[in-house]
């Protein structure tokens, strides 16, 4: 099949490539900004704007792809600083990419990704597929609006939306402005700089999940028999970890070298993440297409750290 991919430069967009080009896909790329140093020189690479619709509709008119892969957006802690921004990124952009995707007589089946910052406060622990959505940040606003916005689309004219929910992910890579970025900052700065001081409380439980299993859920959402599928929008999840109990499982996989982590809360940062679920209800993603995850937080240290560390000794790890 063939893959279009929006915001592909981006932290998930990379390694998406990778895992799809391994299974025998065709991928093209799209990203405002040049093709990362880590895409094969043999991608499709396009520079897309998605809020320049008539580019979108060029673009995707010209590829024809059989999946878009829509992940170009401005992520929590970037779209609290520019809200303007993140709304037109995430709103405009989604929109213009529903509208070129309904515009095609042979429709592309579409993977929207949403987040746990779709969802606000008050909700039950773990927090079910379907609930009432409050979100707290306009990142979380505009995710509702486009989970809502592509189901329309779904019910109107016939367009194969499909969304996952992320929880919080966590990878060797770069990160992206993301308000649980704590986490990753504890293994990539930890092993890097040999200590770190996380902008939250040592309290603070929101879902996570490793990158291979948020690749792997996405790729297979795409790929699953829409028959068995009963709704749009499914919640995905893998583990709840503190954030003591993050740090307490890098100082224990980074062993001998010493890491010390300590905490130092943002106030604007730690109101965001208080605001987000401490667990996830993955039920409905499970019984309609099978998902389980295959990291738990031991697991995931164990298979990043010897990654974080080949990064830093290449200088491919910046100062945050």
């Amino acid at each position: 099949m063939k893959f279009l991919i929006t915001g592909a430069g981006g932290q998930v967009g990379v390694e998406l490539i990778a895992d799809l080009r391994r299974r025998g896909h065709s991928v093209v790329g799209t990203d405002v900004a040049p093709r990362p140093s880590l895409v094969a020189d043999d991608v499709t690479w396009h520079l897309l704007d998605v809020t320049d619709a008539a580019r979108v509709q060029y673009v995707f008119g010209n590829e024809t792809p059989d999946v878009v892969v829509h992940l170009a957006a401005i992520l929590s802690s970037g779209g609290e600083q520019n809200p303007q921004l993140c709304y037109a990124i995430n709103m405009t952009g989604t929109y213009n990419v529903l509208e070129a995707c309904r515009r095609f007589q042979t429709k592309p089946r579409l993977i929207f990704t949403s987040t746990i910052a779709a969802f606000g406060p008050g909700l039950p622990d773990p927090v079910p597929n379907e609930v009432s959505m409050r979100p707290t940040t306009m990142y979380g606003v505009t995710k509702v609006a486009g989970e809502l916005l592509g189901e329309y689309y779904f019910a109107k004219y016939g367009l194969d939306f499909r969304c996952v929910r992320y929880p919080g992910l966590i990878s060797a890579g770069k990160p992206g402005a993301g308000t649980s970025d704590y986490a990753l900052f504890m293994y990539t700065s930890g092993i890097r700089d040999g200590r770190y001081a996380a902008f939250c409380r040592p309290d603070t439980r929101i879902p996570f999940m490793y990158m291979p299993d948020a690749i792997r859920a996405t790729v297979e959402l795409s790929l699953a028999d829409r028959a068995k599928l009963t709704r749009c929008t499914y919640n995905i999840a893998a583990m709840s970890p503190r954030a003591d109990e993050i740090a307490a499982s890098v100082v224990k996989g980074v062993a001998p070298q010493a890491v010390a982590i300590t905490f130092d809360p943002v106030e604007w940062r730690q109101k965001i993440l208080d605001s987000w679920p401490r667990a996830l209800d993955a039920g409905r993603a499970a019984a309609d297409w099978g998902w389980k995850a295959q990291y738990d937080l031991d697991a995931m240290t164990r298979d990043m750290v010897p990654k974080v560390r080949e990064m830093v000794a290449r200088g491919l790890l910046p100062k945050e």
